[in-house]
């Protein structure tokens, strides 16, 4: 990691009601339990949420030409995902972080313009991510 990137981790489970099929959005939820209806839901019982994250963190998510580059692994396997920061991100709201691939903003948008929704993430890694027992890590790095 360079000294221009700044780190958060985010710690969540797997849950049996993930589907991961919406065609736009990708949700990690502090929420621990989850219906069928959140389908772009890929993580439950997140340790962090928007105003979890460090201010360091937050100012370089907003800058102007900010790029995050979002890392799930889960049971040795990983997926990645590159969006774009905003300086129009507020990271305020309270229990879910949102990677859009649209430029839509809510105070859960966590990044827009994403290359992958959750219905882009391989259908193999989605099975292991509906493991109530799956422990599943979110590395966001933003540049």
């Amino acid at each position: 990691m360079s000294q221009r990137e700044v780190k958060e981790t985010i710690l969540a489970r797997g849950h049996e009601n993930i589907l991961a099929v919406h065609p736009s959005t990708l949700m990690i939820t502090k929420e621990k339990h989850l219906t069928k209806t959140g389908d772009c839901i890929i993580a439950v019982a997140a340790d962090k949420g928007p105003s979890d994250l460090s201010s360091q963190f937050k100012e370089k998510l907003r800058q102007k030409d900010a790029k995050l580059t979002v890392i799930i692994e889960v049971d040795g396997n990983s997926e990645k995902i590159d969006a774009s920061g905003s300086p129009l991100l507020t990271l305020t709201g309270g229990e879910d972080l949102v990677i859009r691939k649209s430029e839509y903003m809510s105070e859960r948008t966590l990044a827009i313009r994403a290359d992958k929704s959750s219905n882009d993430i391989s259908r193999k890694f989605v099975e292991k991510l509906k493991n109530p027992k799956a422990q599943i890590k979110i590395n966001l790095i933003v540049s």
